[in-house]
């Protein structure tokens, strides 16, 4: 392929949950005639061996029913029926329910499912070779903008400019190259693209870890979510199909290293000491892994012919569940815009295009951040006087039904300036 030169409309870097959810919401909106292609080298791998689970917030599954996705996951989605939030130490016998919430927005519809990401990312990719869309197993290595073509686009003449500087050239790890309007940077928390753009982030490290991990239990959970509240962070307990349960364990990030170095026995134990036995004995059923966190949001979303995504354009907390489902916010509302701009016939690439889509994501973005901050802040700590403050304040809004139904509704996806698939409108 070495050589090769491609041109198309929209390139989106990056194949998990965010770059593959844009490419199909693209052309199931504006048809083969509008191209789209994804990179990624991982594209076509098993996903067989990953184990890991995510939250699908009922405004998230409203983008995936639209799209026609989630039929294919459905059965392999559980519901989360209700969630309970404790707030305890570690040796205490009892761990009293300060807030609990029933698990239904509407009648009949769960504020969310976990699913696990196999099933998920699969459907996706099946459901994105279905539409046509070209998924290329390869990295961006580098993209350039070309020169202007002649004196009066470099004068700002109004002559239209020519076709060229329409187009960013983007630089893949195959030798080839694509000329396209809009890059998407969907390429993670790490991000090269961003990297390359040089946008920076701003952000600090928690000095906290999260333990990822799938356990089995002999009781069935009934559907519920737990969250534990304790003093080096929160400890949650995420219900699965069968008798199994996603854990989400935050530590310091030494003690995390620590506890995973820890034969089978051992770990075992520490798990125990937090999950306790109301759902019987319990088993490791999956693998361990760490995840340093922290908060981070990038100085801009969008940069010439550029738009970041997901992770790429920030970093939270997982205190709240909600680091996936503001990615594929940013999904919803960069496609929206997008198809909003091709129908009229303007450039999708346009720093127009671009700003609408800032302006819509980024101020929510940083609010988000900034609340599940103040929250790890005000939940990871061994202050008794905060302890007795945050338990009166739970309590109190246990005792509210509206403030509750906002709680869900928010923790849903469903409150503020919702993008039309996330309330389940076609584009």
């Amino acid at each position: 392929m070495t050589g090769r030169t491609d041109q198309i409309d929209v390139l989106i870097a990056g194949g998990g949950f965010a770059g593959l959810t844009l490419a199909i919401a693209l052309r199931q909106a504006l048809g083969a005639g509008f191209s789209v292609a994804v990179t990624d080298p991982a594209l076509g791998n098993s996903h067989a061996g990953d184990e890991r689970a995510s939250a699908i917030v009922a405004a998230a599954r409203r983008l995936f029913e639209t799209l026609g996705v989630w039929q294919d996951v459905a059965e392999q989605a559980q519901p989360i029926l209700d969630m309970v939030v404790t707030d305890s130490r570690l040796g205490d016998a009892v761990r009293p329910a300060f807030l609990t919430f029933a698990g239904e927005i509407e009648p009949g519809e769960p504020f969310a499912h976990m699913v696990e990401n196999r099933f998920l990312i699969g459907a996706l990719e099946a459901k994105a070779r279905l539409l046509g869309i070209e998924l290329r197993p390869t990295a961006v290595t580098n993209f350039t903008f070309p020169p202007p073509a002649n004196d009066s686009e470099r004068r700002g003449q109004e002559k239209a400019p020519p076709e060229s500087s329409q187009h960013i050239a983007v630089e893949l790890s195959d030798g080839s190259t694509i000329a396209t309007r809009l890059v998407v940077a969907a390429d993670g928390a790490r991000s090269s693209l961003r990297e390359i753009a040089g946008i920076a982030v701003h952000g600090w490290d928690y000095a906290q870890s999260a333990i990822v991990t799938n356990v089995g239990h002999e009781r069935d959970h009934g559907g519920r979510a737990e969250e534990h509240f304790l003093p080096s962070g929160p400890f949650a307990i995420l219900p699965l199909k069968g008798r199994r349960s996603s854990i989400v364990w935050t530590e310091t990030t030494a003690d995390a290293e620590r506890i995973t170095a820890l034969p089978d026995d051992a770990f075992h134990a520490e798990l125990e000491q937090r999950f306790k036995l109301h759902l019987g004995e319990i088993t490791t059923v999956g693998a361990r892994r760490v995840h340093p966190l922290g908060f981070f949001v990038a100085r801009a979303f969008v940069a010439e012919r550029l738009a970041l995504v997901g992770d790429a354009a920030h970093l939270i907390h997982p205190i709240a569940g909600q680091g996936l489902n503001m990615g594929l916010k940013d999904v919803a509302a960069l496609a929206e815009v997008i198809v909003d701009a091709a129908r009229l016939g303007l450039d999708p690439g346009s720093p127009m295009v671009l700003e609408r889509y800032q302006r819509w994501r980024r101020f929510d973005t940083m609010t988000m951040g900034l609340a599940t901050d103040g929250l790890n802040r005000l939940f990871s700590n061994r202050s008794a006087a905060l302890r007795l403050a945050r338990d009166v304040g739970l309590g109190l809004v246990d005792r509210l039904p509206g403030l509750k139904r906002l709680f869900i509704r928010e923790a849903a996806g469903l409150v503020g300036e919702v993008p039309k698939l996330l309330r389940g409108e076609a584009l």
